[in-house]
């Protein structure tokens, strides 16, 4: 039996170059703004950062080996990306950042040779961007409600619509889009495709920029509300089988889900530190915030939770390394993706809370946490729905009871064990009456 809460010794020298990396070079290069987005500003600051994590052989670790990654398992991954997490800039260094990632896992799968060649090895290489073009203004990620056509008219497909939040489409080269191409399919799951897009495309028009949260221009964010007007492209755009675009998506969603996950356990941990920090230094008329138990009651409840959520995160990585199956691991991963936005609110709404006024405003990074929190309650699905795949999968090992008390009525328990041990309690009620030190309850 393997029961086993340690690293690797050799896994551990890797993890140990990360946080150095991280908080030697990431991290600092992060305070520098739009000064290193830019095209000029990637090729100055960020490649120089990917090619050391490339000769580190950490590039892209979610890929196989024939893709230009590792194939690390899911453990290994978790526990790269607890560090990872706690910086918005390091999974661009390390070859991992959404939703190039995903777009990229689902291009190897399914996508042709054409395909791969055009947009595969840029996108692993870190050469261009792309965007996750699903969600709609109408429905937002339910397939079933998705209003985008796309027509075939001789061998060329013909879209229209309209699509909501397809992160980073004002720097991508291509966008992974879902239409729909057969909205009579009985199977309701079968009657959307996806299309590898280019972005220069004639039609295709980014009405606006939204950003998340509060404050910034309006128009002046990374999600971008698309239209998409008679926009003409080849039958073999068509990325996998014509109807398979669900299909497609768990293969995405399941690995991008977990991924949230594990860095969110960074982002928690991050929060947590700066909350320790604080209470450690701050001193008030009674002493430091760090000797008022109300304050050592949200530090350790943060602690516990944040316990709690990693090792199921953990757990959740080991089973999907175990199976090979996303499918196999729903409940687990939907569990994780409940958790996360919980458990993110909460660390950092009580760490920006125990830095006062600091902790609100834009000098602080609390507020950018909370609305990442509120995030991830809704990127890949909304809590509720994962909810609901949850309590489905847990209640599938459940049969009923059809009589009129249950069977685990307490009555009926206490008849079954007095049936089942009567030779036992007729022979104890006679020693006790031969003794007459007491008495024995007859059985019913």
């Amino acid at each position: 039996m393997a029961w086993d809460f340690e690293t690797d010794p050799e896994f551990q020298k890797k993890l140990d170059w990360i946080e150095e990396f991280m908080r030697e070079e990431v991290e600092p290069l992060s305070h520098l703004g739009m000064a290193v987005r830019g095209q000029l500003g990637r090729q100055k600051f960020i490649k120089p950062l990917q090619q050391k994590v490339k000769d580190q052989g950490l590039w892209a670790c979610h890929l196989g080996p024939e893709l230009g990654g590792q194939g690390f398992g899911q453990v290994k991954l978790a526990l790269m990306n607890e560090k990872l997490g706690r910086n918005g800039l390091a999974p661009t260094v390390f070859g991992c950042q959404a939703p190039d990632s995903g777009n990229a896992e689902i291009i190897a799968h399914y996508g042709t040779d054409a395909q791969k060649e055009r947009w595969l090895q840029p996108l692993l290489n870190g050469d261009i961007r792309s965007a996750f073009s699903m969600s709609e203004p109408t429905g937002g990620s339910d397939p079933l409600t998705f209003k985008t056509r796309a027509v075939l008219d001789g061998d060329e497909w013909v879209i229209n619509g309209e699509k909501w939040f397809s992160t980073n489409a004002r720097y991508s080269k291509v966008l992974v889009l879902y239409a729909v191409t057969d909205p009579d399919a009985k199977d309701p799951y079968r009657r959307t495709s996806i299309f590898l897009v280019p972005t220069d495309s004639p039609g295709v028009e980014i009405l606006r920029n939204v950003a998340v949260g509060g404050g910034g221009e309006i128009g002046d964010g990374t999600e971008g509300y698309v239209r998409y007007t008679d926009v003409r492209l080849p039958y073999d755009a068509l990325l996998g089988d014509r109807g398979a675009a669900f299909v497609i998506a768990q293969v995405r969603l399941g690995g991008g889900r977990v991924h949230h996950a594990m860095r969110t356990v960074g982002a928690c941990k991050h929060a947590l530190d700066l909350m320790c920090r604080r209470a450690v230094s701050r001193t008030t008329r009674d002493g430091r915030l760090a000797d008022l138990q109300m304050v050592q009651e949200q530090i350790a409840d943060s602690w516990i939770q944040l316990e709690m959520f990693r090792l199921l995160v953990m757990r959740t990585a080991w089973l999907i390394d175990k199976h090979k199956d996303y499918q196999l691991v729903r409940k687990d991963i939907a569990a994780i993706k409940v958790a996360m936005p919980r458990v993110y609110n909460d660390i950092a709404t009580k760490a920006a809370h125990l830095h006062g006024a600091l902790g609100v405003s834009n000098e602080m990074p609390f507020m950018h946490m909370v609305t990442s929190s509120l995030v991830m309650g809704i990127a890949d699905g909304p809590t509720e729905v994962h909810k609901v795949t949850v309590a489905k999968q847990v209640l599938k090992d459940y049969r009923p009871d059809n009589d009129l008390f249950p069977a685990y009525h307490v009555p009926r328990l206490r008849e079954a064990a007095e049936k089942r041990y009567a030779s036992e309690l007729a022979e104890l009620k006679q020693a006790y009456a031969a003794s007459g030190g007491g008495h024995a309850r007859a059985p019913a």
